[in-house]
């Protein structure tokens, strides 16, 4: 059986840039996947666009937030974009509890 890490970078390789229609795995954006347990287990995932003004990097992270939380294991997602103007606010919507 795969570790956890494995199964969060396979569920992430179902979200696709919608321009490119390649998968955000292969497309080499995910600059880091980190497993966090405490009393829930965390998985926290670093995505990069290539663009630093990607209209679709919110998409993504949304995306990449549903597949990564249904990852049997995983409690919660958190996405973190770096690298584009509107980071911040992507990640505070994505993360919004």
């Amino acid at each position: 059986m795969s570790n956890l890490k494995d199964r969060v970078r396979e569920a992430l390789t179902k979200v696709a840039d919608p321009h490119m229609g390649i998968n955000i795995v292969d497309m080499g954006l995910i600059e880091n996947i980190e497993i966090i347990k405490d009393n829930k287990t965390i998985a926290k995932v670093t995505i990069k666009p290539t663009n630093p003004a990607c209209m679709s990097a919110a998409k993504m992270a949304m995306d990449a937030k549903q597949m990564v939380e249904n990852v049997e294991g995983v409690d919660k997602a958190e996405i973190i974009v770096t690298g584009h103007l509107m980071s911040d606010v992507i990640n505070e919507m994505v993360n919004k509890e």
